[in-house]
């Protein structure tokens, strides 16, 4: 298995912003699909807390597509420092023969108002998600996801 890390600095005033990505050798038929890790629950008391115009940047596309409450779940979404190494070690010890490769970086900064979260990328007869915590014995104290789109895989 391959592992790729961007250890960039990580520029939010907060312990978040840490994605990870695998590719797993063969699911539901498809080979090396890419499959986008989230935390579907997260700290309500912190995303009040945080400054969000200081976190949020201009939209990419469209001012008209700015949404900057959808647009915090970017960030809400990722993992901690701590949470990204639990998950990492968890995929190692549990997928790791599955797995072609996993990726970690931090996320872009400022995050543009006009992205979509993981999370309210609906499920179709291609998109899927995992839902990790689902599986028997799953060890970890938080809820991971994973989205995935076999449409983009053979």
């Amino acid at each position: 298995m391959n592992e790729h890390s961007n250890s960039q600095e990580n520029p939010f005033p907060v312990d978040l912003g840490h994605a990870i990505s695998i590719v797993i050798e063969h699911y539901k038929g498809y080979d090396d699909v890419e499959v986008h890790l989230f935390k579907p629950q997260w700290d309500k008391e912190l995303e009040e807390a945080l400054d969000w115009d200081e976190i949020l940047g201009s939209p990419i596309r469209d001012e008209s597509l700015a949404d900057p409450v959808r647009s915090r779940k970017i960030l809400l979404e990722t993992f901690s420092s701590q949470e990204n190494e639990t998950v990492l070690n968890y995929l190692k010890s549990y997928y790791e023969s599955r797995l072609n490769s996993l990726h970690t970086r931090i996320i872009g900064y400022p995050i543009p108002k006009d992205l979509i979260p993981l999370s309210y990328i609906p499920e179709s007869e291609n998109i899927g998600i995992i839902r990790f915590e689902d599986n028997p014995n799953y060890p970890l104290d938080f809820p991971v996801h994973g989205v995935y789109d076999l449409s983009k895989h053979k």
